[in-house]
């Protein structure tokens, strides 16, 4: 009788094991505003790939393309609800809620693209920028290239003295803005999918973007000469909703912060990879493309950074970690 019991028992378990409801995954939400071949949607794709090879009992990650989930300020405000999880935004966009991020539109602070990405890839400058943002309903993981800004124009720029008076859309910001005044430059601001338009039209005579606009974009239709004076190097920061990382476990927590980190290596190599195609298809489109002296454009502005400097001080410990590079 009791063998019999225990035979009971046992198959009783093992049903019961074969039943039972399996704990339900957290599913996370990453959301951009690319399409899939574009390297921060590659980046993305190693980003859930590593975290649910690590822990993908617990996390299921879903990646939204295309602005299925929004604007970039549609989901910035989502992830601070922690309606989306995490996201890849401008720092320029993110000036108005954190002024630190103010340090990457300062003109002319990287020689080269190699020193800008050393910076962007330093532990010590993620971890001054997440030591300021718990307030902020978000958090920085890592930094993600955009490449470098320069100028395209309808008419070839080989002189800081070519923009003189001519009409250039810019993006928003306060740095910007007086690098422009600097250069006797007229700036205006408008939404990225105006440029078009506004170039066709002759509202603005060029733009300043990475090479990937010519194309993407279609700007090199219109403006055929592009100049590498490279006066700012603005990442895309990867970053997560404050609410769901904080209740993570530590070890949860540096499995997601080692995803930033190796998506951020796959989005730097597909940035460059990506580039160098564009470059070859503007140059199909009639663009060309011109070297110039950057330092003469920079030393129109360089007596902006202590001004800057003085005016932001929240820019001040990441200035002073950029001149180990210089």
């Amino acid at each position: 009788m009791k063998l019999c019991r225990l035979i009971i028992l046992s198959v009783m378990l093992f049903l019961f094991g074969l039943t039972a409801p399996a704990y339900a995954k957290i599913t996370v939400t990453v959301a951009h505003t690319h399409v899939e071949t574009h390297p921060q949607h590659k980046a993305f794709l190693v980003f859930k790939n590593y975290i649910e090879n690590e822990i993908g009992d617990r996390y299921e990650i879903q990646i939204y393309p295309n602005g299925l989930a929004g604007s970039n300020e549609q989901v910035f405000s989502l992830v601070k609800l922690n309606s989306i999880q995490f996201m890849a935004i401008s720092a320029s966009l993110l000036e108005n809620s954190s002024k630190q991020y103010a340090i990457f539109s300062v003109p002319y602070l990287f020689r080269s693209e190699e020193i800008y990405e050393l910076f962007i890839r330093d532990p010590e400058v993620i971890a001054e920028l997440q030591a300021q943002e718990k307030r902020k309903f978000f958090r920085p993981l890592s930094a993600f290239t955009a490449g470098t800004r320069n100028f395209y124009a309808s008419f070839p720029i080989r002189t800081v003295d070519d923009l003189k008076d001519r009409n250039f859309r810019v993006q928003i910001g306060r740095n910007t803005g007086l690098m422009m005044e600097a250069f006797g430059a007229n700036d205006y601001v408008m939404s990225f999918k105006d440029v078009y338009p506004a170039l066709k039209k002759g509202v603005v005579d060029g733009a300043e973007n990475n090479e990937l606009a010519l194309v993407d974009q279609r700007h090199g239709e219109i403006c055929k000469y592009y100049s590498y004076d490279g006066h700012q190097m603005i990442p895309d920061m990867l970053i997560g909703s404050e609410e769901f990382l904080s209740s993570l476990s530590p070890e949860d927590y540096a499995v997601f912060q080692a995803a930033a980190m190796e998506a951020q290596r796959v989005e730097i190599r597909e940035w460059k990879s990506r580039v160098k195609k564009a470059i070859k298809q503007a140059e199909e489109m009639g663009v060309s493309f011109i070297k110039v002296d950057s330092e003469s454009f920079r030393k129109k502005v360089l007596h902006l950074h202590n001004s800057l400097l003085s005016d932001n001080p929240a820019i001040r410990k990441l200035y002073v970690i950029t001149l180990k590079y210089q």
